[in-house]
């Protein structure tokens, strides 16, 4: 008897310890594999170090801006006022998905990311010199839960932040999520001291007590806002910063409209200039200015993942809730046309939502694909299964018939029909009209060639163009018909899938053709529950992406594999540079090439 009670307790206590939780010390987190930069590290790899500080610079924004609260649910905040808080730990810009420590010194966790607690650093301070502690993390987290957007509420539900000590801050998970903790490890630091007894989700008139780089010195709304670097910054010298924010001031000024500015930049007004036209490119890039080297173009090829262009249906209108209208209208959007006349032939089609990774569909499905899109057959286009998908070409002539034939057989099978030259339904007669909503001041070439052809189709589509606030106001409601969007660049599989495409988030503006569809929340489910595994989530990856092309919620228009830009010649930059961005807070002002550039434009 009792060698058995002896043996059941033996085998209860392997049990418990085999279930045990196991702590772990992290200095470091990679949301895949492993972090690049070793404890301890110096720098990154794509700064200079000895990067003198000093001079400034003066950049371009294009519409305005009336506060200085980015996380404001209305208004239009300034430009890099997302920038003046730190957060617990920060990111690289030469790895996907890799974060290290900045307000944050270590932290430990249980090895399933059920629970962290994060040690902070006892010099990090506000700009006012005051401490931050754990305190203002946990008020941080309960402000954006209470009066942050809906999303984050819904993402972060059941998560519980708490000040365990001055220093130590613990956050605890109702499931184990390695991409939900690293988000919050990621969320900018606010004070409570200034918070406290002012709305989160309100526009601020003011600029805010931060604790990053810089802080705002001179303003004028809507006009121009002057960014200075903190002299005594607190983390000036910790690796993640080490080579970074060279620049005593950055100031940028606001223009309406994209062509003035581009004229401001070359006759100096401003000194860095990103351009998004490849006809700017080619043709406005000219004159004694860059022939003698006074400006300088870089012309670099990026193969990262790419932001991608398209134009957005807003599929709650019941005009565009049938796919094969969504599909007509695709078909009539002639880029092979557009890109050669209009844009040099610099662009390449968009043909996925992870465009230039691995996680693009570009084969058909296999077998492992197939475990996750086989119970889903009957929800999800049938073409899913045996078609690849690729937008539709021309033959670049400008007057593709075969496409508009196409684009006429579907919306005939839809239930619409032409008479009188225009295309009505069949059912309550009313035409085909809907509005294309712009924001101001930017390039839209492509729009007038796009609404030519939807009126061979019978189709009138009007052009509304508004103000930048106005735009974005429209934008968060949900006021428009269709709108050109900018789909960001996605990496790889994460988290933030949900907030693009799940019903839970249909009303985040990342959301922006409104889709509502049980299939797309069972795969962006998975992709949550499957965070940290690849093979998973390559093949959730390759479905998903599937499965939206195959829906038509938006226009695929083009993208980029060139980064662009000018700039006047009084600035050096590392020897490196990272593969995800340009990252201009390495450069620095470099005193003898200002010199020359002064005595030569004399």
């Amino acid at each position: 008897m009792f060698p058995r009670v002896l043996t059941a307790l033996l085998l209860s206590l392997f049990t418990y310890c085999a279930q045990a939780e196991t702590i772990e010390d992290g200095y470091a987190f990679a949301i895949l594999g492993e972090a690049k930069y070793i404890y301890n590290f110096s720098h990154f790899d794509y700064v200079n170090p000895a990067a003198p500080k000093g001079g400034n610079i003066t950049l371009a924004a294009i519409g305005t801006f009336d506060n200085f609260n980015r996380f404001a649910s209305r208004g239009n905040a300034a430009i890099r006022s997302d920038t003046l808080y730190d957060s617990l730990f920060t990111p690289s810009s030469d790895e996907i998905g890799s974060y290290y420590p900045l307000i944050a010194e270590s932290a430990r966790y249980d090895s399933d990311y059920k629970w962290v607690e994060v040690e902070m650093n006892p010099h990090a301070v506000f700009q006012d010199g005051t401490a931050i502690t754990a305190k203002d993390v946990a008020f941080t987290f309960h402000k954006f839960m209470t009066e942050g957007v809906p999303q984050f509420r819904v993402v972060y539900k059941g998560v519980v932040v708490k000040a365990i000590a001055p220093l130590t801050v613990r956050f605890e998970f109702p499931n184990p999520d390695k991409e939900q903790m690293l988000g919050l490890l990621s969320l900018p630091v606010i004070p409570e001291k200034f918070w406290a007894n002012r709305k989160f989700n309100e526009p601020l008139a003011t600029p805010p007590l931060g604790s990053g780089p810089y802080r705002i010195s001179d303003y004028k709304l809507g006009q121009y806002v002057t960014y200075s670097r903190i002299s005594n910054y607190w983390a000036a010298n910790l690796p993640v910063n080490r080579g970074r924010y060279n620049f005593d001031t950055i100031r940028y000024d606001y223009y309406l409209d994209d062509n003035v500015a581009l004229e401001a930049f070359k006759s100096g007004a401003f000194d860095f200039r990103s351009e998004s036209s490849p006809k700017n490119w080619a043709t406005q890039y000219q004159g004694s200015n860059f022939t003698r080297g006074l400006i300088v173009k870089q012309d670099d090829e990026n193969q990262a993942a790419q932001d991608t262009r398209w134009l957005a249906f807003n599929i709650q209108r019941p005009i565009f809730q049938d796919p094969r209208v969504r599909e007509a209208l695709t078909l009539a959007f002639d880029f092979d046309w557009m890109n050669k006349a209009l844009y040099y032939g610099a662009y390449q089609r968009v043909n996925s939502y992870f465009q230039n990774t691995e996680y693009a569909a570009k084969n058909y499905p296999d077998a492992a694909e197939l475990a996750w899109l086989a119970p889903l057959k009957g929800k999800i286009p049938d073409e899913v299964f045996s078609q690849l998908y690729q937008p539709p070409h021309s033959d670049g002539s400008g007057n593709d018939r075969e496409n508009l034939l196409k684009a006429t057989a579907l919306l005939k099978a839809a239930g619409w029909s032409i008479k009188d030259q225009q295309l009505v339904n069949d059912q309550t007669g009313k035409p085909f009209n809907f509005e294309l909503l712009l924001p101001g001041g930017g390039n839209s070439q492509y729009v007038v060639p796009f609404q030519h052809n939807l009126q061979r189709l019978g189709i009138t589509m009007s052009i509304r163009q508004v103000d930048n606030s106005q735009f974005i106001s429209r934008l968060r409601s949900r006021d428009y018909d269709m709108i050109p969007t900018v789909y960001r660049a996605v990496p790889y599989p994460g988290n933030d899938l949900q907030i693009m495409w799940n019903s839970k988030f249909l009303n985040s503006s990342y959301n922006t053709p409104g889709v509502s569809d049980p299939a797309i929340d069972q795969l962006t489910q998975q992709i949550v529950a499957h965070q940290g595994q690849p093979a998973a989530l390559l093949s959730l990856g390759h479905a998903l992406d599937r499965v939206l092309t195959w829906h038509h919620y938006m226009i695929p228009m083009w993208y980029s594999n060139r980064d662009r830009y000018a700039y006047w010649d009084k600035f050096a930059m590392p020897a490196i540079r990272p593969p995800y961005s340009i990252e201009l807070d390495t450069w620095w002002y470099d005193m003898n090439k200002a010199a020359r550039l002064q005595a030569a434009r004399k």
